[in-house]
């Protein structure tokens, strides 16, 4: 159990400093995203065959779909998060991603049939209420409505890629992961290449971030956490999951040096308070 936690934790801390390690690519992020995905889904291919798992995602055609549709919502959402992170700065893009989370909560009980209960609903709006901190909280951030919407979006793609997944009743794990990087990296070729014809240049100094944002951050960092929250308690694995976005958060300011104002770290603290504050009382108040 042990062992889980800390592969559990690693992956957590590793996809938090995604923004920092896109930030040093002077790649546009749509190709960011390309190269990421591309790295990652290899990857994960090659453990996957190295594991001499067997193959049974072509049994479940309902699985192979909703796979799909969450792999396209994933890559969707990164690279609207990565025009995000440049716009208005990783620390804040990153808390508004996350808010992705509470939209499956706001939806469950049409898509599946769970109960909205008070504290569900009075967590949202304390959710609510840190997005608007943040997004009064500095004068670059009011002036850049483009980039708070990228944001914005991002956390929906977020959640389309949440809810489709969890559609997914077979096709669990490794596999799992894996059909669904290497669709968000068709995703994302397939935009990449209805905007530009051009090849992608890279710069000879972005190359060691490419490959650690993609074999490190994306390819190892979905096999630790794919191969931990098997074992982890469900709502263990909700809660510590804001570990991710505050970690991003933290790195932003210290790595980064993005200024964390007043309003940004009251905000922080209602979206993710209310978000671990309904994982954990919403859950044990209707025994999901």
């Amino acid at each position: 159990m042990a062992k889980n936690y800390i592969k559990y934790i690693l992956a957590l801390l590793l996809f938090g400093s995604n923004g920092i390690v896109a930030s040093k690519i002077t790649l546009e992020s749509s190709n960011i995203v390309l190269l990421r995905t591309f790295a990652g889904s290899l990857l994960l291919i090659v453990v996957f065959m190295l594991s001499k798992r067997t193959i049974c995602f072509l049994q479940f055609k309902k699985d192979c779909f909703n796979i799909a549709i969450s792999g396209a919502a994933m890559g969707a959402s990164w690279m609207l998060l990565y025009e995000a992170y440049i716009q208005i700065g990783v620390g804040t893009a990153s808390l508004m991603y996350y808010c992705g989370p509470v939209i499956v909560m706001l939806l469950s009980p049409i898509l599946f049939r769970e109960k909205l209960t008070g504290i569900k609903i009075g967590s949202f709006f304390v959710v609510l209420v840190g997005i608007l901190f943040i997004n009064s909280g500095a004068e670059e951030i009011r002036g850049n409505a483009g980039g708070v919407v990228l944001a914005g979006m991002s956390a929906v793609m977020y959640a389309v890629m949440v809810i489709f997944n969890k559609k997914s009743v077979h096709v669990k794990g490794l596999e799992n992961a894996m059909i669904q990087l290497f669709v968000s990296f068709l995703t994302a070729a397939v935009y990449v290449g209805c905007k530009t014809n051009e090849v992608i240049q890279i710069n000879s100094g972005d190359w060691v971030y490419i490959l650690i944002l993609g074999l490190v951050n994306t390819g190892l960092g979905c096999y630790l956490y794919f191969s931990s929250i098997g074992a982890l308690p469900v709502q263990t694995i909700a809660v510590c999951g804001y570990l991710e976005p505050l970690s991003a958060v933290l790195l932003s300011v210290f790595v980064l040096k993005e200024t964390l104002l007043p309003m940004h770290i009251l905000g922080a603290v209602f979206i993710l308070g209310g978000a671990v504050f309904a994982e954990i009382f919403g859950h044990r108040k209707t025994g999901t």
